[in-house]
């Protein structure tokens, strides 16, 4: 069977960055992995056509080999490189352990005493249009992991340190022979650490972390939209054995507005107009951000017309030009009519009758179209 092409199993564009494929191949990796599909072939399969793709486009020769040859470039690398195995092999193997350390720990790979950056968390705030327009200053609470005070992180109790792992020697890698190749992967014992807590630490069991409660302040700045997130640089999780935090990501969703409904920059609202108003002229009130503004309607304004009213939108928080408003003219009929209203627009009709078409041209046309549309052979 013919191979896929590289780009279209990870599902990413051919100018896709590193960090847009190692989003792509975790993702993947995450669904098709052996372990949580346990007996599944096709699964089995995906997960290495996944890891296949990966390995070549993460290497910054094999693409350019691939981009310009194909998978016949690919395969004239790998014969070039013997029956050891094609070059990048082991590389690869620390590529595979960066992404699973990302996926299961958020692993950084450095040699020995290898230091872990804390995970990054998420938080959802909702906001109404008027909030996400102009922004909006709140104080949120989150759970997560800090530092432990005892230990300050390392684990180990008062009075004790960790020692070097006896599986690893303290690299916290292992290598493991597959057919030619030779991968190295994590240290199963100490988890990429280098190092084993023989005397845990009594606060935090030797995970050199506590999970607390904080208060934080944010600013979510004008013209935010949802799915637009706030970045709160190392509010995320503490690393462990030394290594930096997480971010925190604060996600917006903007309410339903009973009025204004939002297009990127733009708003839109429908104008409810009296026949009257929209037959001979007038102005109606119409809300804006900035407050109430007047809008002329012009005599034989129809139903469904738009005004666009400019720089009356919203200015992005990502920068460029405020939006417009647009005004969607709904002519409204009367309801609950007295007697006397019956007999004027009853009048009314038969003056707008003894006009002709001058009077309704449109309702002329369409019946005129529908008398040609049944009269045909």
């Amino acid at each position: 069977m013919a191979k896929r092409d590289y780009y279209k199993v990870l599902d990413v564009a051919r100018n896709a960055t590193e960090d847009e494929l190692k989003k792509s191949y975790r993702r993947l990796a995450m669904k098709f992995h052996p372990d949580r599909n346990p007996g599944d072939k096709e699964a089995e399969e995906k997960f290495k056509e996944a890891k296949e793709a990966y390995e070549v486009l993460s290497d910054a020769q094999k693409r350019a080999a691939y981009d310009q040859h194909g998978h016949d470039g690919i395969d004239a690398m790998r014969q070039g490189a013997g029956a050891g195995g094609f070059a990048g092999a082991e590389a690869f193997g620390d590529i595979f352990g960066d992404v699973f350390g990302d996926i299961f720990g958020g692993g950084r790979r450095g040699g020995r005493n290898q230091s872990f950056r804390g995970a990054d968390l998420r938080y959802e705030v909702e906001l109404d249009l008027h909030e996400a327009v102009f922004g909006r200053a709140l104080e949120i609470e989150i759970a997560k992991l800090v530092e432990c005070e005892t230990c300050h992180g390392s684990g180990a109790a008062k009075g004790s340190q960790p020692t070097n792992c006896e599986t690893c020697a303290g690299s916290g890698n292992v290598r493991v022979s597959q057919g030619p190749f030779v991968l190295q992967q994590t240290c199963p014992r100490c988890r990429g650490t280098g190092k084993v807590i023989r005397n845990p630490c009594d606060s935090c069991l030797g995970q050199g972390r506590v999970r607390r409660q904080k208060k934080l302040s944010i600013k979510i700045p004008p013209g935010v939209d949802s799915g637009d997130r706030v970045r709160l640089a190392g509010e995320g999780e503490a690393g462990r054995n030394g290594g930096p935090p997480g971010d925190l990501y604060v996600e917006v969703s903007v309410r339903d507005h009973s009025i204004f409904e939002r297009d990127g920059p733009h708003l839109s609202c429908e104008v409810p107009v009296s026949f009257v108003t929209a037959a001979i002229g007038g102005s109606v009130e119409v809300p804006t951000l900035d407050g109430q503004v007047n809008l002329k309607i012009p005599a034989e304004t129809q139903s469904g017309r738009v005004f666009r009213l400019r720089d009356k939108g919203v200015k992005p928080a990502r920068g460029g030009e405020r939006g417009d408003l647009f005004c969607r003219v709904v002519v409204e009929t009367p309801v609950n009519l007295t007697s006397a209203q019956r007999e004027l627009l009853n009048k009314f009709e038969a003056s707008i009758r003894e006009g002709g078409a001058k009077h309704v041209p449109r309702e002329k046309s369409f019946f005129e179209g529908v008398k040609k549309f049944f009269k045909r052979d």
